[in-house]
């Protein structure tokens, strides 16, 4: 039999397992004995498909990993999660969140998109390669399925160096990916690093009269102070050393850019712009992911109630995301941030840490990302779109890094709707059984890749 017989023969007993999962809650913000309960289930379905599982301990929620052998000595790594984002506003679903339902032609509750049922699409793509190739595996199999990633995987870097040979892999399979609007796929190669930081400045004990500004230091105008010596009006970030490491894109890079689709029109509707940031075109925007950025989250300080207050502000507290590029690394940048502070003048400022991921990215030309390529135009009909780096922050890099960079690409079950993390959650049966499609040839072709394809 082959790929596509067998996937379509047995569609609905994935959907079953997607829903089997997604009827179990496991949202990670809150924690509680739900979280080992999905655990323990995502390992009994792994082992239905013939993997031998282990369920390793973290400071957090359990991770599960399941093996299989195959014929040649490469291995591929399959990530995903099993943690999902709470489900409020409850009112605005049209269907309980942990019941999923399926109707007009696609499966909602939460979770079915991000990431339950990218991972039963993996799950079918090794059933399908099985079965065509006599029961046999191609190369061997690693599955990696987390409980922690909607926080921010905090346990995913201590897990992978704690366990890197039974990690080991020549490449990897990431959680998500799916399909364009113009019902291209497309392959997301790499995305950049985030340091989120709190900056504090306290000039007073307490708020102070306002008729005593002549003569009582304000927080707020200290923090504007600290905040414009950051970044310049031409998005240029004035720490000193910041882009010593910052590795631009390649000429490759630039040439799969410069074949994005174009969606000005779009964000322009979307968000009521007149024009983006700095006036840039449709062209420097998509070169312009390869620019680190310092975005500022929220800032709390003063009064900012109806009306007004005649008040001095004796605190001011900023919260800050850099967003980081290759080669850049969060601890440096934290580093010659505090450096730049001490040396402006705002050695009084409290600086804090508040969380961190590295910047990965993986090749174009690497041959995982031509056969995904390849058999994605061969799936879908149309060739492949590839994006070399997108603006979020994934834990791609505590994999990629210890793991010796092995390419990871990530083809998957989505499109621009699937209202992931938000109420009526959902993804379309037809776009899940391509992506299966397109995984279990990916999956078929790993063995025969070598470097030098």
């Amino acid at each position: 039999m082959n790929i596509d017989q067998y996937l379509t023969q047995h569609l609905d007993q994935y959907l079953g397992e997607v829903s089997e999962l997604c009827a179990q809650p496991s949202v990670s913000a809150r924690g509680g004995d739900d979280m080992r309960k999905c655990a323990n289930l995502v390992a009994q379905v792994l082992a239905r498909h013939g993997l031998e599982v282990q369920l390793i301990e973290t400071k957090g929620n359990p991770v599960v990993v399941g093996t299989a052998k195959g014929k040649s000595g490469r291995t591929l790594l399959c990530y995903n999660h099993y943690d999902v984002q709470p489900p409020e506003p409850l009112e605005l679903w049209a269907t309980p969140p942990f019941q999923p339902s399926i109707r007009d032609g696609a499966l909602y509750a939460r979770g079915s998109r991000d990431d339950k049922g990218e991972l039963v699409a993996r799950l079918a793509a090794l059933d399908a390669v099985r079965a065509a190739n006599g029961g046999a595996l191609p190369c061997n199999v690693t599955f990696v399925v987390e409980g922690e990633e909607e926080i921010g995987s905090p346990n995913m870097v201590e897990f992978v160096q704690a366990n890197t040979d039974l990690l080991r892999c020549d490449g990897a399979i990431w959680e998500e990916g799916g399909i364009e609007p113009s019902g291209a796929p497309y392959c997301s190669l790499g995305c950049r690093g985030i340091l989120a930081v709190e900056l504090a400045v306290q000039t007073m004990n307490t708020d102070a009269h306002s008729g005593r500004a002549h003569f009582l230091p304000s927080a707020a105008w200290r923090m504007v102070r600290v905040l414009e010596s950051l970044k310049d009006a031409h998005e240029h970030i004035l720490i000193d050393g910041f882009y010593d490491n910052a590795k631009p894109a390649s000429e490759l890079d630039l040439h799969y850019l410069s074949l994005l689709p174009n969606t000005e029109a779009l964000d322009k509707q979307i968000y009521g712009l007149k024009e983006y940031v700095m006036g840039r075109s449709s062209a420097q925007v998509k070169e312009a992911v390869f620019l680190p950025t310092c975005n500022i989250e929220g800032i709390d300080t003063g009064y900012r109630g109806s009306g007004f207050k005649t008040v001095i502000p004796a605190k001011a507290v900023v919260k800050i995301d850099f967003r980081l590029v290759p080669d850049q690394e969060p601890d440096e940048i934290f580093a010659k941030l505090r450096a730049h502070l001490n040396a402006k003048g705002f050695a009084d400022v409290q600086l804090t840490n508040l969380g961190a991921m590295s910047p990965a990215k993986t090749a174009a030309d690497d041959p995982l990302v031509q056969l995904t390529m390849r058999t994605g135009a061969e799936v879908y009909g149309v060739p492949a779109i590839i994006y070399p780096m997108v603006g979020g922050s994934s834990p791609i890099y505590a994999f990629r890094n210890p793991l010796g960079g092995i390419p990871v690409i990530s083809p998957g079950i989505g499109y621009w709707d699937n209202r992931a993390h938000a109420p009526n959650e959902h993804f379309r049966i037809a776009d899940f059984l391509a992506a299966t499609r397109h995984l279990a040839r990916v999956m078929n072709g790993f063995a025969n890749l070598s470097s030098s394809e």
